[in-house]
Formats: structure tokens, C-alpha cells, sequence
């Protein structure tokens, strides 16, 4: 059986690592390479780099940052921020990401999914979606989570996965730092239409909300940040929780 995964997530702004609740309310955090050093050293399995404001400012991301955070650690790093080109894939590559997260530039193109697929196989390709209930539905949101695209997110996850996304981190902007746990009947839903593994990001206030999310079909990992960042959570006491519970992790 596949081990689950726990990834903390480096949201990235002016050099500095900041965190908010529902996308507002921004609050600064610490270093990105302080803390990548901490989370290679805590257990983590991998690490996810978004540089938050990249898209909506309209300019590429912080390869600087990005190269120093590269060299802390030795767990395969996602990276995401103003990626819109194959150019902007080969650039966050060369400066150390093993996997390349794109969201608003796919929204922009989709074809660059299949075109990054095939250049640098699906398994480099993340598919990143942040996602709001609006009337009813699952709505598709772009530039940081700030426009509404309209898009139903649901088929645009079934699209993605079509056109060679190898994962998908799937964010809901409903719960985002909110720590009532994981948006379930999101992910469930996402998860009976794709069979790519899935990331699920945004809810997390305790262990007991990783439980949860494994017990939904088809989450291979569960992403967060504040708990992790600010001690609230320690990754090797939820791993070892996780494995009295049944849940295969690497610890």
C-alpha cells in the first residue's frame, strides 16, 4: 500500500514566509529557508514553494529565494508561482523544484499542461486549484484566489488530468486557515472524477483532521501551514498518530 503524505506549504510573499485565513489578513512567518531547513529536518515528505503574489504582480517568481530554499533540503520540492510558460517550467527546474505547480497560467492556457506534460513527463506537473463554493457550486479561482474565473472546478480538475497533470493540489479557499478540517465533500467529489493522486490543502487545525482526509478515496497527501509553522502541530507525532490509526506513512 502507498504511504500517505504530510506536506508543508511555504507561502512565499515579498522574500517572506506569510500566512492568512480564507486568502486575507496576510500575517508574516519567518524566513523560507529557515523554515525549509526546520521541515527537512521534522519528517516532512515533501515541500511545496508558492510564490503567492507572483501572478497577480504579473512577474516571475523569486528564483533567488527559491535556490537557497533548494539547498536546505533533500525531499522533493513543488514549486508555483507565475508560471505560464515552458520557459517559467525550465527556470524553477534549473533553480532546484522537482515538481512544477501551475494555476492561473493553465487558466490562462490550458494547452500548457499537455506541453509541459510532454517535455517534462506528468509526473513534473502539478496541477494547483484553488476553489470556492459560489451559489452552489465549485467555482475555479485565479490569481491567488482573488478573480473568479467561473470555471466549474470539478471539470476543470477532470480536464487537467486528461492533459497530463501527474497531481493535483487541491485548495479550498472555504476552509483555508480556518482549522475546522479538511472541505471533504469538495475533495470527495474531485477525487470520484480524477485518478491522479491528489494534495488536499486548506483546513487543518489538528491531527485528528488527517485522520479524516485518509478516509476519503483517492488523497494521497494532505497539505498545510500554519499548524506546522507555529508548533501546533509536530509532523513526526502526526505520522506516528496516523500509523496507530491505520494509515501507512513513512516515518
Amino acid at each position: 500500500m502507498l504511504t500517505k503524505r504530510i506536506i508543508p506549504c511555504l507561502d512565499v510573499r515579498d522574500g517572506r514566509v506569510v500566512k492568512g485565513v480564507n486568502f486575507q489578513g496576510i500575517q508574516d512567518v519567518d524566513s523560507p529557508v529557515e523554515l525549509a531547513k526546520f521541515y527537512n529536518q521534522s519528517g516532512a515528505d515533501e515541500l511545496v514553494f508558492y510564490d503567492i503574489t507572483a501572478s497577480v504582480e504579473n512577474r516571475p517568481l523569486f528564483t533567488d529565494i527559491l535556490r537557497q530554499v533548494a539547498s536546505q533540503i533533500f525531499i522533493p520540492l513543488t514549486v508555483g508561482g507565475s508560471i505560464n510558460t515552458l520557459e517559467d517550467f525550465d527556470r524553477v527546474l534549473k533553480c532546484g523544484a522537482d515538481k512544477v505547480s501551475v494555476n492561473s497560467g493553465a487558466i490562462k492556457n490550458p494547452a500548457l499542461i499537455e506541453q509541459a506534460a510532454k517535455r517534462y513527463g506528468d509526473q513534473c506537473v502539478v496541477l494547483s486549484m484553488d476553489i470556492k463554493r459560489v451559489d452552489g457550486k465549485f467555482h475555479l479561482f485565479a490569481k491567488g484566489g482573488r478573480v473568479d474565473t467561473g470555471i466549474d472546478a470539478l471539470e476543470w480538475a477532470v480536464r487537467g488530468a486528461e492533459h497530463g497533470a501527474g497531481e493535483m493540489v487541491v485548495n479550498s479557499i472555504d476552509t483555508d486557515g480556518v482549522k475546522n478540517g479538511f472541505d471533504l465533500e469538495m475533495l470527495e467529489k474531485i477525487a470520484s472524477r480524477v485518478d491522479v493522486p491528489i494534495i488536499a490543502s486548506g483546513g487543518a487545525g489538528k491531527m485528528e483532521d488527517f485522520y479524516q482526509l485518509f478516509q476519503v478515496p483517492g488523497m494521497d497527501a494532505g497539505l498545510a501551514a500554519s499548524i506546522f509553522h507555529f508548533k501546533e502541530v509536530d509532523i513526526r507525532e502526526l505520522k506516528r498518530y496516523l500509523v496507530k490509526k491505520g494509515i501507512p506513512m513513512r516515518v
